[in-house]
């Protein structure tokens, strides 16, 4: 069953520069509200947002803490990607109509987290 989710991005500055930036993106009122905790396998691993009466518009992936494994964010297997930090959080906003996209690995990687709103 859909809910109401909000994506808020924080962004903090200190030393030289001392501001924070408050970044709202659009709430979903068809949101999924929920997430997912995964075991990539190594290689290209097809992601599909959640269905059922529910459309995402962004995943948030959290890999877990210490993590040693590559990541690289794909619009389909065989592109080249983006390569992504090894530990630090990010967001995909995704496009409507968006049925999948792909994290490919260097290696199993157990315990990633995907939050979907």
């Amino acid at each position: 069953m859909p809910t109401t989710s909000t994506r808020i991005i924080s962004i903090g500055y200190t030393g030289d520069v001392t501001a924070t930036e408050t970044l709202n993106a659009a709430s979903n009122t068809v949101s999924p509200g929920t997430f997912e905790i995964k075991t990539l396998a190594s290689g290209a691993n097809t992601i599909t947002p959640p269905t059922g009466g529910s459309t995402p518009i962004a995943c948030t992936v959290v890999p877990p803490a210490g993590n040693v494994v590559t990541l690289t964010l794909k619009g389909l297997t065989g592109d080249t990607g983006i390569g992504l930090h090894l530990t630090e959080p990010f967001t995909v906003s995704l496009a409507t109509g968006t049925t999948t996209f792909v994290l490919t690995t260097s290696a199993t990687l157990t315990g990633i987290r995907l939050y979907w709103t």
